[in-house]
């Protein structure tokens, strides 16, 4: 199979700053902050996001939509003798989400500023921490980097949970902890064997290695395990709500944000078994339209804001799934926009929710109502952000799921209508859920008491606002880098990787002539 060829080296080394930058400032942190000047880390912190945001500038600027090949790579030798390298590199599927790990951990900053008031230095420090590991999972090209990231994440968002976290909170991290861990544990059983069979962790020498169709089975379901829990799908999210209902508002939005594991199948699943992936397809296809029916349909009987929101979560993550695994390059470009589209927009509903938490310390949606007479200005953000979780034109929301259900019906129609519902039930469970809390009377005197956002929560609702606001309204930036890549991750994945039969199977160490031409740098 014909390789796509890296691009020369870039002189700046962005992405390493853009990974180490930000844990950099964490030990800083660390090793300066305390409890009596908690202003300290704060503004640290803040210095820290801002510059890791800062960074990603010259990776817009200078990222060519034109080409699928990696840009702005980065090779050094890390262990050798297992020929396991320091390798960097981003596309443009890539590019966005390291884009939107930082502004999400600028936005976190922002919101937890006057929130957290104990073991400041320590919250804030985990933060920094997870940016990098997370930039670091979408910067790998080499398969043991990027399980070092992956497994990594879990480390601070477990103590956030753990610490920071509502009554429950270690029964809740414990679950992530452990749901996550198990499908990793596969995951790099699956890793150690195709480095076995190409005496390599380059993760493109794998999508050019040839596996028997057993081999590549078996690897599909141990990268299921490991991405299907962090998506998450149908049945494997039951650790979600829980832990949204528990953890700090800084982490479920940094979870809402994490998209690891659609970016897993992205990256291996589908270009490293492709065979296995159209062999499972019509199972992730039930799986995914039994998330999108499901999720919606248990958010519309949930009482608490935070449970009802992360089961849209698990909704909206199926359109993801579906248009992944239909094999239709429009339905495979919007999951890719929802997948992004939805991290923000998933994450400013709980930054939404956590105001209310900190200004009420409960969540239940009976609390509330008629919000909107005392806290105009939040309602009009919140109605923003409501719409583009139903998907309203306009707004964010509306590119991705678009584009995935015109895929799908390409594909089947049936399948595609039945996507569709999420557009009829997300408006329901939505809706119902802002006109509860917003319209209507005072409900009581608790709400009555209820201050309107100050200048600081304005401009980071404001912030995102614009986001989702400009996304819906030219989603273009978004589409120009993504289509060269998602057309050719597709067309990985629907190319066989079984060898012929009686033709000797070929590992990545000994590459085809044609592949050893092609995959020079251009000059």
């Amino acid at each position: 199979m014909q390789s796509v060829p890296l691009l020369s080296t870039f002189p700046v080394p962005y992405l390493s700053l853009a990974i180490w930058v930000p844990i950099l400032f964490g030990i800083l942190i660390l090793l300066t902050g305390s409890d009596s000047k908690p202003a300290a880390s704060r503004w640290l912190a803040l210095i820290g996001s801002i510059v890791s945001l800062l960074l990603t500038i010259p990776l817009i600027a200078g990222f060519n939509d034109a080409t699928a090949a990696m840009q702005f790579v980065e090779l050094h030798d890390w262990i050798p003798e297992f020929n396991i390298a320091y390798h960097l590199g981003i596309d443009g599927i890539s590019l966005w989400l390291v884009v939107l790990t930082a502004f999400t951990t600028l936005i976190i900053v922002i919101a937890s500023w006057n929130v957290i008031t104990y073991r400041v230095a320590q919250y804030l420090a985990s933060f920094l921490f997870l940016s990098g590991m997370m930039t670091g999972v979408f910067a790998s090209l080499d398969g043991m980097l990027f399980f070092v990231f992956f497994e990594a994440t879990l480390i601070p968002m477990y103590l956030l949970i753990g610490a920071w976290g509502g009554a429950s909170r270690v029964a809740a991290a414990m679950r992530f902890f452990f749901f996550s861990l198990i499908g990793s544990l596969l995951m790099l059983v699956a890793l150690l064997y195709l480095h076995q069979q190409s005496h390599t962790f380059d993760m493109d020498a794998w999508r050019n290695l040839q596996l028997g169709f057993t081999a590549q089975l078996l690897i599909f379901i141990a990268f299921f395990a490991a991405f299907a829990v962090k998506v998450p799908m149908w049945p494997v999210h039951t650790w979600l709500p829980q832990v949204h209902l528990e953890a700090p508002t800084g982490a479920s939005v940094m979870l809402s944000m994490l998209k690891l594991g659609a970016y897993g199948f992205l990256r291996f699943s589908l270009p490293i078994t492709p065979d296995a992936s159209h062999f499972f397809a019509p199972v992730m296809i039930v799986l995914s339209l039994v998330a999108v029916i499901y999720g919606s349909l248990v958010a519309l009987a949930q009482v608490d804001m935070s449970k009802l929101a992360a089961y849209s979560s698990v909704a909206h993550m199926g359109l993801v799934t579906l248009g992944l695994f239909v094999f239709n390059g429009v339905a495979a470009e919007g999951a890719i926009v929802q997948m992004i589209s939805y991290g923000f927009v998933s994450g400013a509903l709980f930054l939404c929710i956590g105001m209310f938490h900190e200004r009420m310390h409960t969540g239940a949606i009976d609390a509330y109502g008629g919000v909107a007479n005392v806290m105009p200005k939040f309602a009009v953000f919140a109605m923003i952000f409501a719409m583009a979780n139903v998907g309203l034109p306009g707004t964010s929301g509306f590119v991705g799921e678009f584009l995935v259900i015109l895929g799908a019906i390409k594909f089947s129609f049936w399948i595609g209508a039945l996507a569709g519902l999420t557009l009829i039930l997300s408006a329901a469970y939505t809706l119902s859920m802002y006109k509860r809390v917003f319209f209507g009377a005072v409900a009581n005197h608790n709400v009555a008491r209820l201050r309107d956002i100050g200048k600081r929560e304005f401009v980071m609702l404001g912030a995102m606002a614009a986001l989702v606001l400009f996304v819906g309204v030219y989603p273009r930036p978004f589409t120009d880098a993504i289509g060269a890549s998602s057309a050719n991750m597709l067309t990985q994945a629907q190319r066989s990787k079984q060898p012929a039969e009686n033709e000797p199977t070929r590992n990545a160490s000994q590459p085809a002539p044609s592949e050893v031409q092609d995959s020079r740098p251009p000059a």
